[in-house]
């Protein structure tokens, strides 16, 4: 709900901004009540800004990471990406942008923040505002209104910083003409490549050469610790006739869990992406947008979605031609997943930016929501009581056992007195255990190389029922000869000396066409006329873009290119204008994202001046 309460605060301009001034954080609640507090956190032109309002936009900031991150965060990644600097500089430019408006005269009313308020649906019961609702909404949110309010009078004040310096930014005909020439540029590429698998076969094994190989990479063929053990195990299976479940119980089940049994709709959908990051500036993304357009117009005029797919798409499921398979709400990204439950049965949509670019989608089925009653579900509660029920019953026994072995004095003592036998392994290494389903249970091995020569474990549950280990012996991890060792150090030795030869191969070769031109011969492929973006062909697509990178500077990379254990040259012959053109819509785009950057640059600059200007002291010390 609060990223619905953000999303309708903000104008599209803010949130283009946004991205580039860096203040996301820093809108909902910052600049009231900031001298109520005399532990201040920083200081801009005598305006505090207190560790209270730091902290609250610190734990948003968190919040914001864990959703993204799907609710983990590896150990040290707040640290490691100076989230808490992050959030003191974003609160030192708010208040440096508020500053910087009340200056040049902007003001935002109370009864303005009031108008906008009541605008929003969110807060709206049968198309008016409601008071009840929307202090309700805040109270979820853990907002109070004077925060909210003061959130919103923000994001109108920012709107019209935006507003009056975006006023000042103008795109000439020559700066836009400029960019299509630099977006449409073709070039004419010569390439070779040099697969190193290509080499194994010239690869000589010198038996001198692989000892001093091995010398330096044995550590690479260290033998693991291997345990040899024994162990008792308790099934549950073998005590399920003991458990009974009756209806009653079942029914009560069913009541409690009602939610895993209500299978929500679910749509199955194939999609092409045009990849667009946040590095790239307006003229790429008006050259993608440009090529999706290209793509999406194929397709309706009755192109194959799953052909062009396999085609045009630079997503990971292009090989099945673009399918995501079933999934239902709350899977996807925002902007995805609404078109998706907007489409009808095979639909194609026109073009979805998200994050991650420009999808074109086609709806191919529509599974509805569908409640399992309790005759259906009846048989898996059973199963799942079941279970829940014999675990009690086997840890009784096993308990008693361990009781047992503990009295004894010894798990062999237990096995003679008790006549139950334990069952025994031969040397192995976690890695690499035996056959059998137990041994290999995760919590088990972990369980098994936790202990040392001669231990007894406590009780280990797997997933079918309960162990107790004791370790027999223990193989030490021990370094090889080469004869141990020799077929897969054989292997490994001609896989690095081919990468060699064929670097060394590629290298030659580059210098002989710097020189010479290129010889007669197979390596030279031509890749003809390509774009910075769209089809290349054969040729890769990180060649294509060095070569482009390299316009200006010469015909041929300074030195060979590696991508993976293949080495790459290149030439560009010739270079020409683009063939196709922008069309006026195409150019009417590209105008309007160059406005923005200008735009973007402007606030950016005003901002910089801002600061260059205050009086700025910041308590460092209180972020550690």
């Amino acid at each position: 709900m609060l990223n619905i309460l953000r999303k309708n605060a903000q104008s599209i301009i803010i949130q283009v901004i946004v991205v580039v001034i860096a203040v996301v954080f820093v809108f909902w609640g910052v600049g009231s009540n900031l001298n109520d507090n005399t532990n201040a956190l920083a200081v801009v032109n005598g305006k505090e800004i207190s560790y209270r309002d730091f902290q609250k936009n610190y734990e948003q900031a968190v919040e914001t990471y864990k959703q993204q991150l799907g609710g983990q965060m590896p150990q040290g990644f707040l640290e490691s990406i100076g989230l808490k600097e992050q959030v003191l500089n974003q609160l030192v430019q708010s208040e440096l942008l508020r500053q910087g408006a009340e200056k040049i005269g902007v003001l935002v009313s109370n009864e303005a923040a009031q108008r906008k308020i009541q605008e929003m649906e969110v807060f709206k019961t049968g198309g008016r505002f409601d008071l009840a609702q929307y202090k309700a909404v805040l109270e979820r949110n853990r907002l109070s209104p004077t925060v909210f309010e003061n959130g919103i009078k923000n994001d109108l004040l920012v709107n019209r910083v935006i507003h009056l310096l975006g006023s000042f930014a103008e795109v000439s005909g020559k700066e836009v003409q400029d960019w299509i020439d630099y977006i449409d540029l073709e070039i004419n590429l010569a390439w070779a490549v040099f697969k190193s698998e290509e080499y194994l076969a010239r690869v000589k094994v010198d038996e001198d050469a692989l000892q001093a190989w091995y010398a330096t990479r044995k550590q690479n063929y260290k033998f693991p610790p291997q345990n040899k053990l024994q162990y008792l195990f308790f099934s549950y299976d073998d005590d399920l006739k003991q458990v009974v479940i009756d209806d009653q119980a079942i029914e009560l089940y069913y009541q409690e869990h009602a939610s895993q049994y209500n299978a929500p709709e679910q749509r199955r959908a194939r999609h092409i992406l045009i990849k667009v990051t946040s590095e790239e500036g307006p003229e790429l993304r008006a050259a993608k947008k440009n090529e999706a357009e290209k793509v999406l117009a194929q397709i309706n005029k009755g192109g194959d979605f799953a052909q062009m797919a396999r085609q045009f798409s630079e997503d990971a499921t292009k090989g099945n031609g673009g399918d995501l398979g079933f999934f239902s709400r709350g899977k996807m990204v925002q902007p995805f997943e609404d078109t998706v439950f907007m489409l009808k049965k095979g639909e194609v949509s026109g073009l979805v930016e998200t994050p991650f670019g420009y999808h074109i989608i086609k709806l191919e089925e529509i599974v509805p929501e569908k409640i399992q009653s309790l005759s259906e579900a009846k048989s898996a509660i059973r199963k799942e009581l079941e279970q829940q029920a014999v675990k009690a019953i086997t840890f009784k026994k096993v308990s008693r056992a361990y009781e047992d072995i503990i009295k004894a004095g010894s798990l062999a003592k237990f096995s003679e007195l008790s006549g139950q036998s334990t069952k025994r392994t031969d040397f192995f290494a976690q890695n690499n255990p035996p056959a059998d389903s137990v041994v290999r249970n995760s919590a088990f091995l972990q369980a098994a190389f936790g202990l040392r020569k001669g231990e007894l474990s406590s009780v280990v549950e797997t997933g079918s029922g309960y162990a107790i280990i004791f370790i027999d012996d223990i193989k030490e991890s021990v370094v090889p000869e080469l004869s141990a060792v020799r077929d897969r150090a054989v292997t490994d030795f001609k896989k690095e000396k081919s990468v060699e030869l064929a670097r060394l191969a590629a290298e030659d070769l580059l210098k002989k066409v710097k020189e010479q031109g290129w010889p007669a011969g197979p390596e030279r492929k031509d890749a003809g006329y390509v774009k910075r973006q769209g089809r290349t062909g054969t040729v890769p697509d990180q060649i294509r873009q060095h070569a482009f990178a390299q316009i200006g500077k010469g015909a041929f990379p300074d030195q060979v290119i590696t991508m993976d254990t293949d080495y790459y040259i290149y030439q560009v012959v010739a270079s020409r204008p683009g063939q196709e053109g922008m069309d006026a819509a195409q150019r009417r785009n590209l105008e309007e994202q160059l406005l923005t950057a200008q735009k973007n640059k402007l606030m950016t600059d005003w901002l910089d001046q801002l600061r260059k200007q205050a009086k700025i002291w910041t308590n460092t010390k209180m972020l550690q």
